[in-house]
């Protein structure tokens, strides 16, 4: 029996690289309030670990139902998935293994306090591995091995600001990146116009001192926000399916719930679906990611193409970045409709002090 465990916090947790680590406020109210996630792509009698165990069944109970009227299918409410408090140490069948929504030292050092077996988490080594693989840097090794024509993207690690300075003056705009940060956080945007790097010198002194280096990106005119879901096996990655989604400022705002067929053709009318498939393909065939098993995802995106050559609309950026966890795509892959006709929007939304996963006409 797996338990799974929903901690949004985990990219907050890596960059702290604290095993006495408390999320902030926000954290701490995503993970209570949608907890129960991991019940859309359990397995039949798994456990999925929560602050709150009747608040979740409810909560899954109406999602189940939203999605069963909405998405046309019924699978959600044919399993039987069970809540366990986070307070309590003893579960009716034994745990043979534990899948979080990313492994860190803050959620191994909680789950020992809590009395979980030594033999079900990580070693040293292998949290070590996935904090690694999650710095920007691993994204900017693998944006050349995906790079081809109609592609576009450059990724820079800088550890000094004359590194920043000069490759301000030469792309006009950048965005610096902290190595590792959460969603709609550690970005900073210069303009030689607008925004000198004097402006954020200081935020970059400190990413720097805390996390030994900045990534510095050319700012591109994004056109769409897109990303491809995968599994690390034994057997070696393994596509799951495209991710449409929606942010603001760089933060999550919802996905499209779309049968993959439809997914193709929406972004396709950006980028040849030949472009899409050779980067896939590259993506299984040229990522290594060591020891590593589990989820993860790759952010791209359509971006404007520049120049007055330019014979081309749009380009692909093939890798701005890659999330070594589950993401909110494969939440969104977990409701998929089944029927091409059926287009929805899941959204996290803020209401009335909670945090609440919604799926709603496009």
């Amino acid at each position: 029996m797996t338990l799974h465990i929903f901690n949004p916090e985990h990219d907050i947790a890596l960059a702290s690289h604290l095993a006495n680590f408390t999320a902030p406020h926000a954290g701490r109210q995503l993970r209570a309030n949608l907890g129960f996630l991991p019940a859309l792509w359990a397995e039949d009698g798994d456990v999925v670990w929560v602050e709150h165990e009747e608040s979740a069944q409810k909560a899954y109970n109406r999602l189940s139902k939203r999605v069963t009227c909405a998405l046309q299918t019924s699978y959600l409410q044919s399993r039987n998935i069970l809540f366990a408090s986070s307070k309590c140490h003893t579960f009716k069948q034994p745990i043979t293994r534990i899948e979080p929504w990313g492994w860190d030292l803050a959620l191994r050092a909680a789950l020992k306090r809590k009395g979980i077996a030594e033999s079900l988490l990580p070693s040293d080594e292998y949290l070590e591995l996935v904090r690694q693989l999650s710095h920007r840097r691993t994204a900017a090794l693998l944006l050349p091995r995906l790079q081809q024509e109609g592609t576009v993207g450059e990724s820079f690690e800088c550890r000094e600001p004359q590194e920043v300075e000069q490759l301000l003056q030469r792309y006009g705009q950048v965005v610096m990146k902290a190595p590792w940060s959460s969603s709609g956080r550690g970005l900073r945007f210069l303009s030689v116009e607008r925004t000198p790097f004097a402006c954020q010198a200081g935020w970059f002194r400190n990413v720097v001192a805390s996390q030994g280096s900045v990534m510095v990106e050319p700012f591109y005119q994004k056109v769409r926000d897109f990303g491809m879901e995968f599994e690390a096996t034994d057997d070696g990655i393994r596509y799951l399916g495209l991710s449409l989604f929606h942010t603001a400022n760089g933060a999550y705002i919802g996905n499209i719930l779309a049968t993959e067929q439809t997914k193709r053709e929406m972004i396709g009318r950006y980028v040849s679906l030949s472009l899409l498939d050779d980067v896939r393909d590259a993506v299984i065939t040229t990522l290594e990611l060591g020891d590593y098993r589990g989820p993860f995802g790759i952010d791209m995106m359509v971006v404007k193409a520049s120049g007055a050559k330019s014979q081309v609309p749009s380009l692909l950026h093939p890798c701005v970045e890659m999330n070594l966890r589950r993401t909110m795509g494969h939440v969104a892959l977990a409701i998929s409709p089944q029927n091409d006709d059926i287009i929805k929007v899941m959204r996290v939304i803020y209401e009335k002090d909670n945090y609440k996963l919604r799926i709603q006409r496009l």
